[in-house]
């Protein structure tokens, strides 16, 4: 079915059409009386606006045949049974006719109940049915519904009801009778007299044939509503108005053209459902309905996907969440750790320096324990004029009175091994000039110079150390120094601390 906001109902009379329109809470009703039904239809819609394009139908009760009927208790589909029966109720048969049945359910009143399966059948000619589908697609609109008008009179009170209920609808002179068990229609009968004792007996005569002893209400509308009870009270059942819903009495209200019975007959046609009772539409012309066991499948496939698609969503969106959740964690931790790694970084450089500078240490020649040494191990006679030391050892050059005796002396040194002179000896006026060179002790703990013996020997040119004179008290000795000098530390050694090496002089020439 399309979804239509205007729902559109016209009523077929004899000579003219009964038109409602129930657009959201804007009821129309209207009347068309003319030759051309079908464009007098199409240009009343136009003027009021109304863009309906489907149309629901409703008959008149004397234009379709409905009784119930038995079925035989044999096997078969039921549809075909009841359309082999049609040939013995209706004079055109089940072929020159359309219809639709209804199963009944059992009444007995406390009698036997019937043995045969008992539907109620409803079939108009083809000819009736021709005619109103001519009308509608002459005014351009789809039919979706064509039933009899006063079986859709169930859509204007509530649907859970009880009870065996006679509906007695004037329309103008004639009436028509509805029997209702509970929600389900039973039987309905059409009366060309108004009379209440008319219709009174006709409602005795109508028990017989639903199997009812009595009924436990008479409900009045239409064009008798105002006639009072009169001889139906006679049946013993309350007679009443209907009892309407609100949106019912609302739209009712909303409708104030006379005759009355009519209009409720084609307001009942434009509020009924989807799903209407006995409809006389052709199969290939009626809409698609899904049934319940229908619906029900595809609610439940509908919940199927919904909760497959939710076990497959809401794992990704819980992790998406702790995702951003972790996220905000960690920005709101970021500063600690950018701040943790640059202490990190500024620990690890003062380490490199650190490191740094104990191999620098570990690697260096220190000359002030080597200039301590030389002083206490040199005699008073001998000069120093230059002191070169690397990581293989020491060269000492000077004067001294007997330079073979600085070879022993130096020997017996901890310090120092393989001494030996590394150029011959020459002799001067009163002293002899010496070059020698001697290796540091290859001891296992021994240092080099003060230095650890597995220290790495330094790039570059050794140390040169110059001469270191004997500093006398009396009158300085010709071409010695009055100030000893202080030996340089090799380039990219660290810094030590100096202190004047005390030289001794040659006897004779001086006090020491």
């Amino acid at each position: 079915m399309i979804l239509d906001p205007t729902r559109l109902a016209i009523f077929l009379l004899s000579d003219r059409l009964v038109a409602v329109a129930i657009q959201r809470r804007r009821v129309e009703a209207f009347v068309i009386d003319a030759e051309n039904a079908a464009a007098a239809l199409r240009a009343e819609l136009d003027q009021r606006r109304l863009a309906s394009r489907t149309v629901a139908i409703g008959l008149p009760r004397a234009s379709v045949t409905v009784k119930p009927i038995e079925l035989p208790s044999v096997g078969g589909e039921l549809q075909d049974m009841v359309k082999f029966e049609l040939e013995r109720h209706l004079p055109s048969g089940g072929d020159d006719s359309s219809f639709d049945y209804l199963p009944l359910p059992p009444e007995s009143d406390g009698g036997p109940a019937p043995a045969a399966q008992q539907v109620l059948i409803a079939a108009a000619d083809r000819r009736v049915i021709d005619g109103a589908l001519r009308i509608a697609e002459d005014a351009k609109l789809r039919p979706i519904s064509i039933t009899v008008a006063s079986h859709n009179l169930t859509a204007l009170v509530p649907r859970q009801r009880r009870g065996k209920i006679v509906w007695v609808h004037r329309v103008g002179d004639g009436v028509d009778l509805l029997f209702l068990s509970g929600p389900t229609l039973v039987l309905s009968r059409t009366l060309p007299e108004a009379d209440h004792s008319v219709v009174a007996d006709a409602i005795r005569r109508s028990f017989a044939l639903t199997h009812w002893r009595g009924c436990d209400a008479i409900w009045i509308s239409g064009d008798a509503a105002a006639d009072g009870p009169g001889a139906l009270a006679d049946l013993g059942a309350p007679v009443t108005e209907p009892p309407f819903t609100a949106s019912a009495r609302q739209r009712l209200a909303a409708i104030t053209e006379t005759p009355r019975g009519v209009f409720d007959l084609a307001l009942a046609v434009a509020s009924a459902g989807r799903v209407r009772p006995l409809e006389l539409l052709p199969p290939a012309l009626r809409p698609r309905h899904l049934t319940r066991p229908q619906m029900i499948t595809v609610g439940v496939l509908a919940a199927t996907l919904l909760l497959g698609l939710g076990a497959l969503l809401v794992p990704g969106y819980q992790n998406s969440r702790h995702l951003a959740d972790l996220n905000a964690r960690i920005a709101r931790l970021d500063p600690e750790v950018r701040a943790a790694e640059k202490v990190v970084q500024e620990l690890d450089r003062k380490r490199r320096l650190l490191a740094t500078i104990q191999s620098i240490e570990s690697t260096s020649i220190r000359p002030l324990p080597v200039l301590r040494e030389l002083t206490e191990l040199l005699p008073t006679d001998a000069w120093l004029t230059m002191l070169a030391l690397d990581t293989k050892g020491v060269e000492l050059t000077g004067q001294a009175g007997a330079a073979a005796a600085l070879i022993p002396l130096l020997e017996n040194s901890p310090r120092f091994e393989r001494v030996e002179f590394s150029s011959p000896v020459t002799r001067g006026r009163d002293r002899e000039q010496f070059r020698i060179r001697a290796a540091w002790e290859a001891a296992p703990t021994a240092t080099v110079a003060g230095a650890p013996a597995t220290a790495t020997p330094p790039t570059g040119r050794p140390p040169t150390i110059p001469p270191l004179p004997a500093q006398r008290s009396g009158p300085p000795t010709v071409g010695a120094p009055t100030e000893p000098p202080q030996a340089p530390l090799p380039e990219g050694l660290p810094m030590q601390p100096r202190r004047p090496v005390s030289p001794r002089t040659i006897p004779g020439s001086g006090a020491r």
